[in-house]
C-alpha cells in the first residue's frame, strides 16, 4: 500500500523559485536573496591599508602599525567595514545560529574573491578556518569561521582544511580587550595538528571580522614558522580603528 499519491511531475523546481531578499523582503532578481538595492547599500570597504584592509582616507597606502611592524600574514581581503547592516547580520549568524544569513555573506564574500583572482590576485593552495575553543565550540555548536571555509570551498573549488590548527588554550573573549591585551591573550593559544604539513603551500585563514589582526597574525606566524610560503585573511568585515567611524 502507497501512502503517498503517485505524481510524475516535479514535485519543487529550484529555477522557478522567487528568492526574497533577506534584508528587505523584497523579490530579487538573481539566485543570491538580496536585491540590487539592499547590496548597493551596503558598507562596502573603501580606501583601505594594503596590508591590513584597515579603513584609510586615500588608496595604495599601508597604515603605519603595519609598516612599524609587519604582520606575518601578507594579506587581509575584507568586502566591508563592521556597520550596519553588516555587523547585525554577523551577529546574528554567529550568536543566534541564522545561517541563512552567514551563507548569504560567504556568497558574498566568495564572488568578491573570485573577482580579485580574476584580476591577479594569487589563489591558495588550501583555506584554514580559524579554529575555537572547545568551550565556546559546545556553548555555540558551530564555529562559524569553518562554515564560512566550507562555503567558500565549495563556490571557489579550494579545499577547506579544518584540521591544520589547534586552539590550545581557552582564552579570554578577543572583543573585550584592547591590542596590546589581545597579543597577550593569544601567547601559546594555537599549535599546529600532529600530522599538520604546512611547508610550501599558500594559505588563506578565514574567519568573520578583523579587529586588532592579533589573531591572524598569531596563526599565520604559526604557519609561516612551520614552512608556509605565504598566509592570506579572508574575512566578511574589517573594524575602524577604535574611535573612529567606519
Amino acid at each position: 500500500m502507497r501512502c503517498q499519491p503517485r505524481y510524475k511531475g516535479p514535485v519543487y523546481n529550484w529555477l522557478k523559485n522567487k528568492q526574497s531578499c533577506l534584508l528587505c523582503d523584497e523579490r530579487t532578481d538573481g539566485v543570491t536573496p538580496i536585491c540590487m538595492a539592499c547590496e548597493t547599500e551596503l558598507p562596502w570597504l573603501g580606501d583601505h591599508c594594503q596590508t591590513c584592509a584597515l579603513p584609510l582616507p586615500a588608496a595604495g597606502l599601508t597604515c603605519g602599525q603595519c609598516l612599524n611592524q609587519p604582520p606575518a600574514f601578507e594579506q587581509v581581503i575584507a568586502p566591508w567595514t563592521y556597520s550596519f547592516p553588516i555587523d547585525s547580520l554577523i551577529t546574528r549568524f554567529k550568536h543566534s545560529a541564522k545561517w541563512p544569513f552567514g551563507h548569504l555573506l560567504g556568497e558574498l564574500l566568495a564572488q568578491s574573491l573570485q573577482h580579485r583572482f580574476d584580476n591577479d590576485l594569487p589563489r591558495p593552495d588550501t583555506l584554514v578556518a580559524v579554529p575555537l575553543a572547545v568551550r565556546r565550540l559546545r556553548q555555540r555548536g558551530f564555529n562559524q569561521a569553518a562554515m564560512l571555509a566550507r562555503w567558500l570551498a565549495a563556490h571557489l573549488d579550494i579545499p577547506s582544511d579544518e584540521q591544520l590548527l589547534l586552539r590550545t588554550q581557552d582564552t579570554s573573549a578577543q572583543q573585550d580587550l584592547n591590542a596590546q591585551a589581545r597579543k597577550k591573550n593569544l601567547r601559546h593559544a594555537f599549535a599546529l595538528a600532529p600530522d599538520a604539513s604546512p611547508k610550501g603551500r599558500h594559505l588563506a585563514l578565514v574567519d568573520d571580522v578583523l579587529t586588532t589582526g592579533a589573531t591572524a597574525h598569531a596563526l599565520a606566524r604559526l604557519l609561516m614558522d612551520a614552512g608556509a610560503t605565504r598566509v592570506d585573511v579572508y574575512c566578511l568585515a574589517r573594524t575602524p580603528k577604535p574611535g573612529e567611524s567606519p
